[in-house]
């Protein structure tokens, strides 16, 4: 849709980031944003002093928006004209690493732990333990 087809009262109505894209839509280029909102601003009849009060928010909607992607130098473009750019090979190679990790942490189990001591017999042999134990009645300590 062409912006002069556009009747003023309804571009009045449409926010600056529906005007930003109509505009980035007819021209099928990026654009730097101050040159955006010019057109923008001219579109909408506003006064110079605007481009320079309201360029921040304008940034903002951009950025918070979606439809818009910012390129290299502080380009603007619609990011239906930008296709990602999707690397398998990393995401095979994260598994491959992983998996060479989990193999690691299972061969770590399997080693000896070096902590334990394999010459201390166990704790299960209770009689051991207490054959040096003497019970001492309490009259034989205040006899002494």
């Amino acid at each position: 849709m062409n912006l002069k087809d556009i009747p003023k009262e309804e571009l009045e109505t449409m926010g600056y980031d529906e005007i930003a894209y109509l505009i980035l839509e007819k021209n099928g280029k990026k654009m730097k944003i101050i040159d955006l909102f010019q057109k923008v601003c001219k579109a909408l009849d506003l006064p110079d002093e605007t481009v320079e009060e309201r360029i921040g928010d304008f940034f903002e909607l951009l950025s918070t928006n979606k439809k818009f992607v910012l390129l290299e130098n502080g380009y603007w473009d619609l990011a239906t004209n930008h296709s990602l750019d999707i690397v398998i090979e990393d995401e095979e190679e994260n598994l491959d690493n992983e998996e060479i990790e989990e193999e690691e942490i299972e061969d770590t189990d399997e080693e000896e732990d070096i902590y334990y001591d394999n010459d201390i017999d166990s704790d299960d042999d209770d009689d051991d333990d207490l054959k040096d134990l003497v019970i001492v009645d309490e009259d034989e300590i205040s006899a002494e």
